[in-house]
């Protein structure tokens, strides 16, 4: 299923779509798989597979940590086509996350051949901007990937429509400026950005960086077309399997209330 069938879906369904993040190779490429899997199971529509790097700028220290297990551990990036393979295998639906600079390292042509041979559908790189891309949207579209591009609290009007215009599949808005990580609440500016957002584009637009429980799921999914949630999904994953199949059961059930109790999402 293309990642515009499943907002389809979604939205059909009068719901947000949830999207958890795991790093590859967390905390080996076997138990990635299987957590990713669980993921899946228990109520995740589509999975963010990571690719660990050790240079993570912009992740808050859950997720560096756990990138620094899966790279001593052994990580390789082609783990990350690998685990793809597995997700799709199970009828799974799977974005890579990644830096730019491991792509471009690994050949841009070869690096999306590689990802759509798997199963791939599509990839999110938060630092990269849309007009100077490296031949990277040529690249994606020419392997049939969806290429998702940021925007963030801070972005001006011309940047948000430029970045919507070059994106696929759905546009990612970060909830906040800053590192990724947990928060006990929503920022302020969530919202207002998926708005700005929303003026520019009519893709579906999911929102990140900070969700980690069922209330603030529903919270999102009554504004966004998609929640996603990433720390939180690695904390659980450090603790247990039951722990992750719990947290995406938590999180689904709000998603699917939230979405139920306001049918605004795509709207």
């Amino acid at each position: 299923m293309s990642l515009q069938a499943l907002f389809e879906t979604t939205r059909s369904e009068g719901r947000g779509a949830l999207v958890g993040y795991l790093p590859a190779g967390y905390p080996t490429v076997a138990d990635g798989k299987r957590t990713l899997t669980a993921m899946l199971d228990s109520g995740c529509d589509l999975v963010e597979v990571g690719v660990p790097y050790s240079d993570p700028v912009m992740d808050g220290p859950t997720i560096q940590a756990a990138a620094d297990t899966a790279l001593r551990n052994g990580f390789r990036l082609a783990d990350v086509f690998s685990t793809v393979e597995t997700v799709a295998a199970a009828g799974g639906r799977a974005v890579v996350m990644t830096y730019f600079n491991p792509v471009h390292r690994y050949g841009v042509e070869r690096f999306a051949r590689d990802l759509a041979s798997a199963g791939g559908l599509g990839v999110i790189t938060p630092d990269l901007v849309p007009d100077d891309d490296a031949g990277w949207c040529a690249a994606a579209g020419a392997a049939g990937l969806d290429r998702i591009f940021l925007v963030a609290p801070s972005s001006s009007e011309e940047r948000i429509a430029l970045t919507a215009n070059a994106s696929s599949g759905f546009l990612y808005a970060a909830a906040v400026m800053g590192v990724t990580g947990a928060r006990a609440t929503l920022s302020d500016t969530a919202a207002e950005t998926v708005a700005r957002a929303r003026r520019h584009t009519q893709l579906p637009i999911g929102l990140g960086l900070g969700v980690r429980s069922a209330q603030q799921a529903a919270e999102v999914a009554g504004f966004a077309d998609a929640v996603i949630v990433g720390s939180a999904f690695v904390t659980a994953a450090g603790e247990s399997e039951a722990a992750v199949r719990a947290l995406a059961g938590e999180l689904a059930a709000g998603v699917r209330g939230q979405g139920a109790m306001t049918s605004t999402v795509g709207k």
